[in-house]
């Protein structure tokens, strides 16, 4: 490493601290960290007003730094994006190294939420909304017609909330956090209740749970719910998180960025996948058998929803930590016979595992709840992730999701059209 100050050169122009954070494209912060880790030489100003440092230098920095850290392409022609939050190896996946089902079963969705954000448990983390931001919400969601479904509830109330946050451009990671940590609990605050005498304190998932069916709660419910919050906190750049991160790339603030990843969610691809599989169960339980269901999804062409997963070539880690769960509750029996039987039919011709859709449709069903529900906890439950990853965002270089675009269309000049 380097020597941190180093000996005056009068051949190079100087920069001051703010000159190099602004054409590094970081805090002023981050530029000392640079000095500390030797990746930048400093000198102080003479007038003592602080620390100038080396143009060629810097550029040189901002190059790397654009090589390392800007989106590249995999192989296959995928985009690729640095990340420390979420690795997916194999069978298994991890939040910041540790096993995030572990995590998940062992910790409240708000305490894996903290590690997800911070790198810090905090144990008994809650997550309280302001009545300012909880008031404008709901007021906005109620004007919505009554068929509108969850996530679009969810995105008005994210816009409302932001609507009465002085704050939201406030891009520190202080600032940043906050948010979080007051947005989530804001949008299960703004769903309409279905239980009687809810409440909107405690833990997140106690609140969501009335929310989302007029069943009393049982405590072995209530954790499979909250598991399966953690379970969904991340799933590294899934379309919507990809969405999040190209606009907090742009500055948008954090609302804006939730709002994006909502957007993208709506797709039947991706967050509304709990939903199908929740009504192919449903038709299972009608007629006592997978067989008949099963080729309804494929003589329309489709297919059987809840099964396979790209980046899993056995079973999704996410499924069989709920599965196991439910197994302990004996009001999920239906539900889960109806789920094997989909996957024993399905793997005579298509070996294909349970995913964390069919999981959650066991859920749903064996709890009362409504065909949209996996999406509402879904949604919820991937609000932290696509937070985490705005904050990672927030710390590159700006406007870097900018790929560009191959043109295959009539080449210049052409006539004037008439």
């Amino acid at each position: 490493m380097r020597d941190q100050e180093t000996a005056p050169d009068h051949t190079s122009r100087r920069l001051s601290t703010r000159e190099t954070a602004e054409l590094l494209g970081v805090k002023p912060e981050t530029v000392y960290a640079y000095v500390s880790r030797g990746q930048l030489s400093s000198r102080r100003d003479p007038g003592g007003r602080g620390s100038t440092f080396d143009a060629t230098e810097v550029e040189a920095l901002a190059r790397r730094n654009k090589r390392e850290s800007g989106v590249s392409s995999a192989s296959g022609g995928e985009l690729s994006v640095r990340t420390r939050l979420t690795l997916i190896d194999k069978d298994r996946y991890y939040f910041r190294g540790v096993d995030a089902t572990e995590l998940a079963v062992r910790h409240s969705y708000e305490e894996v939420a903290e590690w997800l954000w911070t790198g810090t448990l905090r144990p008994g983390a809650t997550f309280t909304a302001p009545k300012a931001s909880v008031a404008a919400a709901r007021r906005s969601v109620n004007a919505l017609p009554e068929h509108s479904d969850p996530v679009d509830r969810l995105r008005v109330a994210a816009i409302a909330a932001a609507a009465v946050d002085p704050l939201r451009f406030d891009l520190s990671e202080g600032t940043v956090l906050g948010t979080a940590r007051t947005l989530i609990p804001t949008l299960v605050a703004a769903l309409p209740p279905r239980a009687p005498g809810h409440r909107d304190d405690g833990p997140l998932a106690r609140r969501l749970w009335a929310r989302l069916t007029i069943r009393i709660a049982d405590e072995a419910s209530l954790h499979a719910l909250d598991t399966a919050l953690g379970l969904l906190v991340d799933h590294d750049l899934a379309a919507s998180t990809l969405a999040v991160r190209v606009a907090a790339s742009a500055r948008a603030h954090p609302y804006a960025a939730v709002s994006a990843g909502l957007g993208v969610l709506e797709g039947p691809l991706h967050g509304a996948a709990g939903g199908l599989a929740h009504r192919m169960l449903l038709d299972v339980l009608d007629e006592g058998d997978a067989a008949p269901v099963v080729a309804d999804e494929l003589r329309a062409g489709r297919r059987v929803p809840g099964l396979g997963h790209r980046l899993y070539p056995g079973e999704d880690p996410r499924a069989r930590a709920l599965f196991a769960l439910l197994d302990e509750l004996p009001h999920a029996a239906p539900a889960l016979a109806a789920a094997r039987d989909v996957v024993t039919t399905t793997a005579r011709h298509a070996p294909l595992h349970a995913n964390v859709d069919l999981a959650l449709a066991v859920f749903t069903v064996a709890c009362g709840m409504g065909a949209s529900a996996a999406e509402t906890i879904f949604a919820v439950a991937r609000t932290a992730g696509w937070i985490a990853h705005a904050l990672e965002e927030y710390g590159e270089h700006p406007l870097r999701m900018r790929p560009s675009g191959t043109y295959v269309g009539e080449r210049p000049p052409q006539p004037l059209p008439e």
